[in-house]
């Protein structure tokens, strides 16, 4: 079924859609875990203080329908967790979220002149073949190269990985500490790159605890020696890692991707967090979006929250 999709729009049975305004696909090829998220705020940093950026996601997860442009007041549940996290970190930014790609492009092309973007990142587009992008980037997990791995359900491929032959750009994601120098052909073989594809390879960096909740925060768990940690994250082992070495940790809750976090979850991190009331709890800043107005989180929780912030660098 995927290799027909992909031959009608390559044979042009299937209409694409092409536009002079410069377009940066930023995607993967298996489901999730492959830093898609901060590495479109990468690109972000890099354009923006030349080019009016806009960012068009699907808003995974979100419960209203159409096209919307993404406020930093908004509720996760209207705009999905990943464009409310680029909003916030970039308020100067355009985002918007819509299924349909091509109307929301069309409708950032429509704005007049002043608002208009002059270059548009596509969050995980590579999969979206009516749009045909100026640049396509496509991350690679470094511990799940997809020639190793298999499609779904039995692996964690989306699409047939030959399809990395369409991408301009592949980069290398979660590059361990231990390899300090990726060796560039190797990894061309493992993923059966051409010559005219350019291969990078990326770190996820760790930077500062944030409260998720400044207001109501007590600082002295920014301090604490313990910690408690959950995520709702597709792979948790990179943070995981990173805290033990830093925190005695006292308990680890891995819930799913993009989790809505229930009131039954909400008393599960509460639970632990009673059993450890020294203890820092620690979260991603993607899972940050989805608690900021979780109406079930209860006072004593609040002031201990915190949220790990990341980057990616380059190697």
């Amino acid at each position: 079924t995927l290799k027909l999709r992909h031959y009608l729009y390559d044979s042009g049975k299937i209409k694409s859609y092409k536009y002079d305004i410069p377009i940066i696909s930023i995607g993967n090829i298996t489901v999730g875990g492959t830093g898609k998220t901060p590495h479109t705020e990468l690109i972000i940093r890099e354009l923006m203080c030349k080019h009016k950026v806009a960012v068009v996601s699907r808003g995974y997860g979100r419960k209203t329908k159409g096209f919307r442009y993404v406020e930093t007041g908004d509720d996760f549940h209207d705009v999905g967790d990943e464009p409310l996290q680029i909003k916030r970190k970039f308020p100067s930014v355009t985002v918007a979220v819509d299924s349909y790609r091509k109307r929301a492009i069309d409708t950032l092309l429509s704005l007049p002149e002043g608002e208009r973007p002059t270059i548009i990142l596509l969050d995980d587009a590579f999969q979206h073949r009516e749009i045909v992008p100026s640049t396509s980037i496509v991350l690679v997990d470094y511990n799940r190269p997809i020639f190793q791995d298999s499609l779904l359900p039995l692996g964690r491929l989306r699409d047939i990985p030959q399809r990395i032959k369409a991408a301009d750009i592949v980069i290398v994601t979660k590059v361990p500490w231990y390899d300090e120098s990726p060796d560039p052909e190797k990894w061309r073989k493992i993923l059966h790159l051409e010559e005219h594809q350019s291969l990078f390879f990326s770190r996820i960096d760790y930077c500062d605890f944030h409260p998720i909740f400044p207001d109501e925060c007590d600082s002295r768990y920014v301090y604490s020696p313990k910690a408690i940690l959950f995520t709702g994250i597709a792979n948790n082992t990179p943070f995981v890692d990173y805290l033990v070495g830093k925190y005695q940790v006292m308990g680890v809750l891995k819930f799913a991707d993009h989790k809505n976090f229930t009131p039954f979850d909400i008393q599960r991190i509460s639970s632990l967090s009673d059993q450890y009331p020294t203890a820092a709890v620690i979260t991603s800043e993607k899972d940050a979006q989805r608690l900021r107005y979780n109406p079930d989180l209860p006072d004593r929780l609040k002031k201990k929250l915190l949220y790990l912030e990341i980057k990616v660098s380059i190697l």
